[in-house]
C-alpha cells in the first residue's frame, strides 16, 4: 500500500534557527511522522543567518536554475539540502540572493519590517509549490507552520488546484502566536497573480495585515490546528467562525500521535471547498 505523504512547510525549523516553539515543533514533527511509517519532505526559507558550514548546506543543482515570474520581475529559484543524521530526514531551502541573504529574518537592525517580506513570501510559497512539482512528489498532506508559509493553502486552491501534483493535496495551517503590525503594499494583490488565479480571488487580501492574511489561510486549509495555547484574538475567531476541523494545542508529549491522527482524519474527509 501507499505509504501517506507529507510536504512540511515552516520558517524556523531547529537547529537551523534558534529552538522556538515553531522551530522545536516543524523539526520533531516532520522525524516522528516518518517513524509513523509516513513520507515527508520538509522546506524552509536559507536565511542569511544559517551558517551554511556549520550545517553543512549544499546546492541541489538539479533543482536550482527555475525563475519565478512575480509582477512580471524574474526572481532565480536556488535549492539547498541538508540533513539531520540523527533523523534520518533532509530539510530543502528555498534561497535566492536578492530575498534571503541578509543577516536577519523579518527585521531590519532598527527592527523595522522588512518592506519586502510580503515579496519574500511569495517567493517562498511559490519556489515550495514549483520545486515539489520538480522532485515529482505529490503530496497527500501539505502542513503549513508560520505566517510566511500562509499562501500555500491560497495557491494551492487557485493557481495549483488543476496541477496533477496537488489537486488531491489536503492543505492543513497550523496557527502560531507569531504575530506582525504592519500591512502589506496595494501591489501585493499583483505579486500573487499566476496563471490560473483569477482577479476576485485576491481582493480579500488587498493591503493585507496579519489577521487577513491567516484568515485567508483558514478559508482555503481543509484543516487547522493550534501551533500555540494562544494566538491572535481575531485570528482566532475567524477560525471559530469557519466550520473547519480543528486540533486544539496538544502538550509536547502528545502532539506526535495526535498530528499524525489528524492527518488521517482529514484525509478520510470528503473534499473541503476553498
Amino acid at each position: 500500500m501507499k505509504k501517506t505523504r507529507v510536504l512540511f512547510v515552516s520558517h524556523e525549523i531547529y537547529p537551523f534557527l534558534d529552538q522556538t516553539e515553531m522551530g522545536r515543533i516543524s523539526r520533531f514533527l516532520p522525524q516522528g511522522t516518518q517513524e509513523r511509517g509516513k513520507e515527508i519532505r520538509t522546506f524552509m526559507p536559507r536565511f542569511g543567518v544559517i551558517n551554511e558550514r556549520r550545517n553543512q548546506l549544499h546546492e541541489v543543482i538539479r533543482l536550482s536554475g527555475m525563475n519565478l515570474i512575480i509582477n512580471d520581475h524574474d526572481h532565480p529559484l536556488i535549492i539547498k539540502v541538508a540533513s539531520i543524521q540523527s533523523a534520518r530526514m533532509q530539510v530543502y531551502f528555498i534561497d535566492n540572493e536578492e530575498y534571503f541573504q541578509r543577516k536577519a529574518l523579518f527585521h531590519d537592525m532598527r527592527n523595522k519590517f522588512f518592506k519586502d517580506n510580503e515579496d519574500r513570501a511569495v517567493f517562498f510559497c511559490r519556489g515550495v509549490l514549483e520545486t515539489v512539482k520538480k522532485l515529482g512528489w505529490n503530496p497527500d498532506i501539505i502542513h503549513c507552520h508560520g505566517w510566511m508559509s500562509s499562501l500555500i493553502p491560497f495557491f494551492v486552491k487557485t493557481g495549483y488546484k488543476d496541477d496533477p501534483m496537488f489537486r488531491d493535496s489536503k492543505v492543513i495551517c497550523s496557527i502560531y502566536n507569531d504575530t506582525f503590525d504592519e500591512n502589506f503594499s496595494d501591489k501585493f494583490v499583483n505579486k500573487l497573480m499566476m496563471e490560473g488565479v483569477n482577479p476576485a480571488e485576491v481582493k480579500e487580501l488587498k493591503n493585507a495585515d496579519y489577521t487577513s492574511l491567516m484568515s485567508n489561510a483558514i478559508a482555503k486549509s481543509d484543516g487547522i490546528i493550534y501551533g500555540s495555547p494562544e494566538v491572535h484574538s481575531s485570528v482566532d475567531n475567524a477560525l471559530k467562525k469557519s466550520n473547519k476541523p480543528v486540533l486544539d494545542f496538544q502538550s509536547p508529549d502528545n502532539y506526535l500521535d495526535a498530528y499524525n491522527a489528524f492527518y488521517d482524519e482529514i484525509l478520510e474527509e470528503s473534499p473541503i471547498e476553498a
